[in-house]
């Protein structure tokens, strides 16, 4: 990389970091959430705290005088630091010109795309068929499970209008996978399914539509074109903006998924991303009319159709630990305390009261950082007037690999 000595080096982008252990060794992996790099590369810890010295603003020698400062006085050549730089370029991970190119590659080569291909598929869940089947049957069955699913949908005179489920992976939240979709398919099939996930990665509106189709090894389940037309249309904001964030998304793929499975192709989806954006952090739910414009669309189509219509929330609950930035290990007493606080958020949902849920989430600023807050408000707030009664179907925590804990309940909501 050509920099002169006294010219800032490219920033770092926003990647993500963790440590690892290898022969004995600790060190930092880094990847890209976005998914525009697909490698992952390690570094050691030296190495790690030159690349967080890229903010866009250090010169070669003022990382020299930052290294020597948390190294007791180390010099390190600048050969070195250059050596490094080129590495991080080479794959990607600084904010400059190469990746501005791969940036746009990518995000072209999927807007060109009728149909979202499944870009978990052979990294979270097997991308083979009978795989599938034989591992969606088994989380059913295992203990603790709700039991094997008919051989046939029976008829029912029970209507989903709400469902929240986890969309952490299926491994540790198979049972609210398992309790939630069972409950489900006990109901009338769903002609079309407004899925709220979450968009991890952000986006410009609060809302994200995408008009592609979702494909999953088990088949492509159709988006509805005719609604997303419709919410777009209705918007004073451009609901499609973000639309890229849908690409490596996991939350919405994660339920087409399980749906795939349980009714094939046979149904239709609305896929609807959630971004917390900062700007709303310290404003009332009800006074951001954004949002609150986007949910009327919603209540208005769905009551103006004909179609059977479940509106899901794909959401986890609280992210607390290390992993998430907190400075304690993980205990019993933690983990109580975390259950009492979804306990009280849980009560308010189970009322489907969809501001109260909200202040009671937010009333310690979400410091459980419960990132399905908009999904499941969202959710809430389109079938308030069309139920008075819910379920809780099952409620879990599952250790983080890195250190922490994720909760997740499922929850059904039944048509007046």
């Amino acid at each position: 990389m050509d920099i002169q000595e006294h010219q800032p080096y490219p920033p770092l982008r926003n990647i993500e970091a963790f440590p690892i252990h290898h022969q004995g060794q600790t060190l930092i992996c880094l990847c890209d959430p976005l998914g525009y790099v697909n490698t992952e590369i390690t570094l050691s810890p030296a190495a790690f705290f030159i690349a967080t010295c890229l903010d866009g603003n250090h010169t070669l020698r003022d990382i020299q005088l930052e290294f020597a400062r948390e190294f007791q006085g180390a010099l390190i050549p600048h050969e070195q630091i250059e050596k490094i730089v080129e590495f991080l370029d080479e794959h990607g991970f600084l904010l400059n010109e190469r990746f501005e190119e791969i940036r746009n590659r990518t995000e072209q080569e999927f807007l060109q795309q009728v149909v979202r291909l499944p870009y978990h598929a052979g990294q979270s869940y097997s991308s083979a068929k009978h795989e599938l089947g034989a591992f969606f049957s088994s989380i059913f069955t295992k203990a603790g499970g709700p039991g094997p699913l008919p051989d046939e949908q029976k008829i029912s005179d029970e209507s989903l209008v709400g469902l929240v489920v986890p969309h952490i992976d299926f491994q540790r939240g198979a049972l609210g996978y398992a309790h939630g979709y069972y409950r489900l398919y006990q109901c009338k099939k769903p002609d079309t399914i407004f899925i709220f996930g979450v968009s991890h990665q952000g986006g410009n509106t609060p809302y994200i539509l995408t008009k592609k189709h979702y494909s999953t090894p088990l088949g492509t389940i159709r988006t509805h074109q005719e609604c997303v037309d419709y919410l777009a249309q209705n918007s004073d904001m451009d609901l499609f903006q973000s639309e890229i964030m849908h690409r490596t998304e996991h939350s919405i793929e994660f339920q087409v998924l399980m749906l795939n499975y349980l009714f094939g192709t046979d149904i239709q989806i609305v896929p609807i991303l959630c971004a917390d954006l900062p700007q709303y952090e310290r404003v009332s739910i009800e006074k951001i009319p954004e949002i609150q414009q986007f949910l009327e669309t919603c209540i208005k189509y769905i009551k103006e159709s004909k179609e059977q219509i479940l509106v899901l929330s794909a959401a986890d609950w609280a992210h607390v630990g290390k992993r998430f930035g907190d400075i304690f290990d993980i205990n019993p007493a933690i983990c109580a305390q975390v259950k009492d606080r979804d306990d009280e958020d849980m009560e308010k949902a189970l009322a489907i009261n969809a501001d109260q849920f909200y202040n009671s989430v937010m009333k310690d600023n979400n410091q459980r950082r419960v990132c399905g807050l908009y999904s499941i408000y969202s959710t809430l707030k389109i079938i308030e007037g069309k139920t008075q009664r819910a379920e809780l179907l099952h409620y879990g925590q599952a250790p983080d690999p890195i250190g922490g804990i994720v909760s997740f309940a499922s929850i059904a909501y039944f048509e007046k």
